[in-house]
């Protein structure tokens, strides 16, 4: 049997990457995991049991609240692993995973979750004159020249690339110049599930990390105007100024497990979605229950949402992208005004959503079809 590591950026919670990385520890049960850093706890025993490997960079000061601080160093700590005993390397790379030094020898596969967003198409995001101060965007204006030329270097070593959508793979054939196949990233149909009685809900949900781009803000500026109630659930680097602007008709939760999210997915009218993912974990887990999505129409939603849009009558170019069997709402421009008027269409039209046809399109994507697809991919390559 092959010897087999899987890299992974860093382990400091359950998001949409560590859930795919579950799905590649049940598919490799031998292989072990390197990381940036590990937090213990803060991913599932399934992956903490694994022997886990840390770089350099695990003892470094305020490591594990300020971990992008150090983003100028990423490339050489991953560069810093050796990897010389295994047979096959499994990268699960939004960041630098994808740059581990492997020999001739070793195949290298890299499950892209992204390009380094940090310094591509997020790059203003994250470092804009209103997101950083001066001495942090001097330095990354600085690093990031370097930091993209690492990243599109450190792709030539990559044997094969996979993607987790056409949206990423675009992005890699962009930055990249290379061609990466798209498998789809797993949804957990066996736990997030319908209720046995469907019921409206009474509010609508997010469930995000407070990052930039996720464009949190947008939905609390469009449901403070509204006055419905939103519940917030997730954390990250924007959580102060999330919870400030969170008022009255507005509830802020930290991230919660899986089985009380599902409870909330449940219970919710609708998840409201106005960032723009690479592909998108959430919008699965909450159509899985049955319940609707409605989102920004850009990135990875356009894969895993059949949306229908509020302003097709009036846009003809518009009306025969509207789906029979619609599982959500969007909205076509970033902006409260938007959200508002897609959100007043929901509320108006809640009766063309069919729970049980919500259900059967995310089962589509459940993990048991994202691990036979990744297993004949490996199967074919090697």
């Amino acid at each position: 049997m092959k010897k087999i590591a899987i890299v992974h950026d860093w382990l400091t919670g359950m998001r949409g990457g560590e859930k795919v990385l579950e799905c590649l520890c049940e598919l490799f049960p031998q292989s072990d995991i390197f990381t940036l850093l590990h937090i213990p706890g803060s991913v599932s025993p399934l992956i903490e049991n694994r022997t886990i490997y840390t770089s350099f960079l695990q003892k470094l000061p305020l490591i594990k609240t300020h971990y992008r601080t150090y983003l100028p160093l990423f490339p050489l700590a991953i560069e810093s692993f050796s990897v010389d005993a295994y047979d096959m390397v499994i990268s699960s790379s939004h960041c630098v995973a994808k740059g581990v030094i492997t020999p001739p020898s070793t195949l290298h596969v890299c499950y892209s979750h992204t390009p380094m967003r940090y310094v591509w198409e997020h790059y203003h995001t994250y470092f804009g004159k209103n997101k950083k101060g001066f001495m942090t965007r001097t330095a990354m204006n600085i690093f990031a020249h370097y930091l993209r030329m690492w990243d599109v270097s450190s792709s030539n070593r990559v044997d094969y690339f996979t993607a987790n959508s056409y949206n990423v793979a675009n992005r890699i054939k962009k930055y990249y110049r290379r061609t990466a196949k798209v498998i789809h990233p797993p949804v957990d149909c066996s736990l997030f599930t319908p209720p046995d009685t469907y019921e409206e809900g009474g509010y609508y949900l997010i469930v995000s990390a407070f990052a930039p781009y996720k464009r949190i803000d947008i939905a609390i500026e469009a449901f403070r105007e509204l006055g419905l109630p939103l519940v917030i659930i997730g954390g990250g680097q924007e959580e102060q100024l999330i919870k400030n602007m969170a008022k009255n008709n507005i509830k802020c939760l930290g991230w919660q497990p899986g089985e009380v999210l599902k409870d909330f997915y449940r219970n919710c009218k609708a998840l409201i979605f106005p960032g723009v993912e690479d592909f998108g974990i959430v919008p699965l887990e909450v159509q899985a229950c049955g319940k609707p999505v409605i989102a920004y129409a850009k990135g990875g939603v356009l894969e895993t949402v059949r949306g229908i849009y509020p302003d097709s009558e009036s846009r003809p170019e518009m009306k025969q992208k509207q789906p029979e069997t619609p599982t959500g709402v969007f909205f076509t421009e970033q902006t409260t005004e938007s959200l508002l008027e897609a959100v007043r269409f929901f509320e108006h039209n809640k009766n063309i959503f069919d729970p049980l046809s919500i259900r059967k399109h995310a089962e589509g994507f459940d993990s048991l079809i994202f691990k036979e697809k990744f297993k004949r991919y490996i199967e074919t390559i090697i």
